[in-house]
């Protein structure tokens, strides 16, 4: 059975991350699996890149650019441009050799010009049956890649908060019919990375009109012999952090987007720096991600930065080096940066938001707290730093018997082989 993978990138964003994982437990298992991205940077044979010379790439930020810019118009605040894809550019990847040959497509993160809603629909016509990780809500709303509070995705969708001018037939609504009218005669097996995923989409209104559309729940992956727990004290020496300190971890892909909840964090480090001022004698951070710069003079501790990290080898030396790892995010499906700080053995702080509880059992393997409570999270610091081995050692049996490759693996073989019949 030969499976086909198809993500809009191999390196870029949390899904990127999550579906090469996800590629390579399955190789390692046995199972005939490649994937197909617009723009790649691996040189893994598996991976098959559709942008390969100056040309491609010019086409590739122009429809990205036209994807962008065709939602300006209707967007009610620029900060959130990206919360919301309106699936109007892309490429028809329905004759291309590699989903000729597959005989399960795999969909994972699609947008930003890569599939447009036509292009979707030719994919549909293909007449193969398709499995779609849900690594955020797009799949079964009118556009939005997180709801927030509003439960419109459940019905129709229409009345959308992100756009400018809501109403009962707004461009939500429109492309939530648009989906309705694809889904019908589809044969779509929808995966949720965690319950809480799966649950808003066994809510949608897309979902639930066509008994085709079941929906399941896997974990991500992630190779637990590489995100595992070294020796701190040599760990930081090679990467020039001090060995005699508290160190925080924090990162995102864009630590400025509002959804990563950076507010907070600055909130619960003031806290505590107000609370007790000789903290800054034993507590520094260190932070990855885009735009860390933007919030480095309002911290009240020493900051390690790191900016965006590429290497892999790299990010699990910063899970290896840190004492704790600090979520604040307020809406999150299955965070890659939860799995791999579990993995290394690494106990989290965060917000009680998304799959986050799913992972994080309050008090045993890190510390949960009601979203937005940035008092509580600053407590949760503390507590942690003061059971950090403990939760430590949970942390990492957690990993291992819920995120080991191979068991994750098993579980998307059962699901091709029961959609494609074999």
């Amino acid at each position: 059975m030969k499976i086909l993978h198809i993500n809009q990138s191999d390196e870029t964003g949390g899904a990127a991350v999550a579906a090469v994982r996800l590629l390579e437990a399955l190789r390692n298992h046995g199972a005939e699996a490649e994937m197909l991205v617009l723009e790649g940077g691996s040189d893994d044979s598996a991976i098959h890149s559709m942008v390969k010379n100056k040309w491609s790439r010019i086409l590739r930020k122009v429809k990205f650019a036209a994807e962008v810019f065709s939602f300006v118009p209707f967007e009610k605040n620029s900060r959130q441009r990206f919360a919301f894809s309106s699936g109007r550019f892309g490429y028809d990847i329905s004759e291309n050799p590699l989903v000729k040959q597959a005989d399960v497509l795999h969909l994972h993160w699609i947008n930003q010009g890569f599939l447009s809603l036509n292009d979707l629909n030719k994919l549909i016509h293909t007449g193969k049956p398709i499995v779609w990780t849900l690594h955020d809500t797009w799949a079964f709303t009118g556009g939005c890649h997180y709801p927030g509070t509003c439960g419109g995705f459940t019905s129709t969708c229409g009345n959308c908060p992100l756009l400018k001018s809501p109403g009962s037939n707004d461009l939500s609504a429109l492309q939530h019919l648009r989906k309705e009218k694809m889904y019908a005669n589809a044969s779509i097996t929808f995966v949720g990375c965690s319950n809480w995923m799966k649950q808003m989409a066994d809510r949608s209104s897309l979902v639930r009109k066509d008994l085709k559309h079941s929906v399941r729940h896997v974990f991500n992956t992630i190779d637990t012999e590489l995100f595992k727990p070294a020796d701190k004290g040599k760990v930081r020496a090679e990467l020039g952090l001090p060995v005699d300190k508290k160190l925080l971890l924090f990162g995102a892909a864009n630590t400025t987007d509002p959804r990563k909840g950076t507010i907070h964090l600055l909130r619960a480090l003031k806290h505590l720096n107000a609370r007790d001022p000789n903290l800054k004698n034993e507590l520094e951070l260190m932070a990855f991600g885009k735009n860390i710069d933007a919030f480095a003079h309002e911290l009240p501790f020493v900051m390690h930065p790191f900016h965006t990290v590429k290497s892999q080898e790299r990010m699990v030396h910063l899970y290896q080096a840190a004492d704790l790892f600090v979520l604040p995010s307020m809406q999150d499906n299955l965070p890659n940066t939860v799995v791999e700080s579990m993995s290394a053995g690494v106990p989290v702080v965060g917000f009680d938001i998304g799959g986050v509880p799913e992972m994080i059992m309050h008090q045993e393997n890190g510390f949960l707290t009601a979203p937005g409570e940035w008092k509580d999270l600053a407590e949760g610091i503390i507590y942690v730093l003061g059971n950090g081995t403990v939760l430590g050692e949970n942390a990492r049996k957690f990993a291992e018997s819920h995120f080991a490759p191979d068991a994750v693996a098993r579980k998307y073989v059962d699901i091709y082989q029961s959609v494609a019949g074999g």
